[in-house]
């Protein structure tokens, strides 16, 4: 166990921390992505339950006008009443299909005397960058279907010039039409038969995907788990590495010395060794 007792010391330490830190940032960032899934998930949900359901009286389906409920997104009303033409706008910069145009908003007064706001598809824009032609909306009493759709904020630095609106902003579409409006949605004209294929254009049927979020989510967790991982073979090569220099250091010492037996002194002449046989007898 004493081999790993560099990893107690303050730089190992900062190496956890950041190990810790990264892992956090790790699994946030996985977080993140399931909720997304589960945003994606929850839109296909909608689409399943609402895209294709049987139109119900908009005033049943909106009964606050001011109110939208997210899951109603999609969700198919009926209208009866007149498209307001002398109010009808453009919102600008919308994309389809690759290309850029405009949105075509037009009021439409219900019968019950309030306004709604119908997007009748969308128009190409010209050479000049200006609304393309597009055929009028129907004149007189009507019955249409719409898809509901939440109003778009206002974005900072971006104005309204004309007729031509930045975003399907509902409360500045309620003041240009100055009658009693419904702010909180708006509807996608439904269409069919001939109108489909003349301008203005309904919009594609949204894709029912849910995206690689859950792929990106797995990716990141697995990040994290491969931050201690790393950290871990990190350390063991550390631990071999002082454990071959400690070894290395060992071979390179001097062998211990045996101590030195002492000399006999020589006898100078034979007489000493006579003289002593001399004495012992």
């Amino acid at each position: 166990m004493s081999g790993w007792r560099f990893v107690l010391s303050r730089q190992w330490a900062g190496y956890l921390a950041l190990t810790v830190i990264f892992a956090i940032v790790c699994c946030a960032l996985g977080t993140w992505q399931l909720n997304r899934r589960a945003e994606a998930l929850a839109e296909v949900a909608r689409i399943d339950a609402n895209y294709d359901a049987d139109p119900v009286p908009v005033a049943e389906a909106l009964p606050d006008p001011a109110a939208f409920d997210v899951d109603q997104r999609w969700q198919v009303v009926s209208l009866s009443g007149v498209f307001l033409s002398d109010d009808e706008v453009v919102v600008r910069n919308r994309p389809f299909e690759g290309s850029s145009g405009f949105e075509v908003i037009t009021p439409f007064r219900l019968d019950d005397g309030t306004v709604f706001m119908v997007d009748r598809g969308w128009i190409p824009q010209n050479s000049q960058g200006r609304p393309s032609e597009a055929a009028p909306a129907p004149g007189g009493e009507v019955e249409v279907t719409a898809r509901l759709k939440a109003g778009e904020d206002r974005i900072a630095g971006r104005t309204s010039t004309g007729d031509e609106l930045a975003t399907i902003d509902l409360e500045e579409l309620a003041e240009r039409v100055g009658e009693a409006s419904y702010t909180g949605a708006y509807g996608v004209l439904v269409q069919s038969g001939a109108d489909v294929d003349e301008p203005p254009l309904a919009a594609a049927r949204p894709i029912r995907d849910e995206g690689p979020h859950l792929s990106y989510a797995l990716q990141w967790y697995v990040f994290a788990l491969l931050g201690f991982i790393g950290l871990a073979w990190a350390a063991n090569q550390e631990r071999k590495g002082l454990g071959e220099a400690s070894a290395a250091g060992a071979s390179t010492k001097p062998a211990a010395r045996e101590p030195r037996r002492p000399k006999r002194e020589k006898r100078d002449d034979d007489a000493d060794v006579e003289d002593g046989i001399l004495d012992r007898r």
